[in-house]
């Protein structure tokens, strides 16, 4: 990607933040464009002296522009954990809507690629077992995590009539369950919940019986995916996940097995629509992009744990979430 320009929407969230610095490894200019809302500037303070990146502070559902030619735009605009879309459920569909409005404008201007980062939300809780990206989903309109849910089905069909109406060339990922370092202690999502509650000695807070499933993907994998998609000219949706299923509780015990960690699992009143299962079918992705997840989740986890344990020593759980 030598000398490509590139625009990450969302660049300074968890996942858009390795996009850039992935990028940038690759000497491809990136900017990098966020509102804060969830993101954080810490996660690309480390790239801030490289002539190659700059920042953009806006908000992506109002006016954008971008100077000179750019040829990749990655959308990753938008809040990704229960916590952050519950709390902002109105910038969220915006997000999703006016935000990807935007960002394919931005596309169609420069006459750049478009990447769309969907999600394994777009399936609900399904009837198809594993999901395939032909499955339609079974999402609820009306429910709390339709903010979420329903802005990401938008996105992909505003993604999808863009390249059918004006001929954009566009691509959409559905990611399932990305985890690594740089989470937010207090994201709301599972693997960092339990592994703060865990290094903390705090009650492990399994919700349901932790009988559901998910299925985890290590950062450098879904960016792996994330870029094999971006360098091809397929349309998707493809999923990029690790097909490797576990339960919740399963997953907090293997947390607390790696930390050495003595706290109890607590069972809690299971959200309303959490999905009952989660696993990708990664054969297209796999046949398309000639991709396929190479950290095990127990890997992934001692790194995530281990950046957790330095974030945790080195200041306040507060000041980090």
């Amino acid at each position: 990607m030598t000398g490509l320009h590139a625009v990450v929407t969302g660049g300074a969230g968890f996942l858009g933040s390795y996009l850039c610095e992935r990028l940038l490894d690759l000497d491809a200019s990136v900017t990098c464009m966020d509102n804060f809302l969830s993101g954080s500037p810490r996660n690309v303070e480390h790239l801030m002296g490289r002539p190659a990146f700059r920042v953009l502070e806006c908000d992506l559902t109002g006016f954008v522009h971008v100077p000179g030619p750019v040829g990749l735009v990655l959308h990753f605009a938008s809040s990704a954990s229960p916590a952050d879309y519950l709390r902002h459920p109105i910038e969220t569909l915006k997000a999703g809507s006016l935000g990807t409005l935007h960002a394919l404008g931005l596309a169609r201007e420069k006459g750049a690629r478009f990447v769309l980062a969907s999600t394994s939300e777009v399936y609900g809780d399904p009837l198809e077992h594993p999901q395939r990206e032909s499955y339609w989903g079974n999402v609820n309109p009306v429910g709390p995590r339709s903010v979420y849910d329903e802005a990401k089905r938008f996105a992909e069909s505003l993604t999808t009539a863009y390249r059918e109406s004006h001929r954009v060339d566009t691509g959409i990922v559905r990611i399932f369950n990305t985890y690594g370092p740089r989470m937010r202690p207090h994201d709301g999502r599972a693997i960092p919940t339990f592994i703060r509650q865990a290094l903390t000695g705090e009650a492990i807070t399994v919700a349901g019986d932790g009988g559901q499933t998910r299925s985890i993907c290590y950062v450098d994998d879904t960016v792996r995916g994330v870029l094999a998609l971006a360098a091809s000219d397929f349309a998707g949706p493809v999923n990029i996940g690790n097909p490797v299923e576990m339960s919740v509780v399963e997953l907090a015990e293997t947390i607390r097995r790696l930390t050495g960690s003595s706290s109890p699992i607590r069972f809690v009143e299971r959200p309303v629509d959490d999905p009952d299962v989660r696993r990708p079918d990664t054969s297209l992705a796999a046949r398309r992009l000639g991709w396929r997840p190479r950290i095990d989740p127990e890997t992934g986890l001692l790194r995530t744990i281990a950046w957790f344990e330095r974030e945790l020593g080195r200041t306040d759980t507060a000041a980090v979430s």
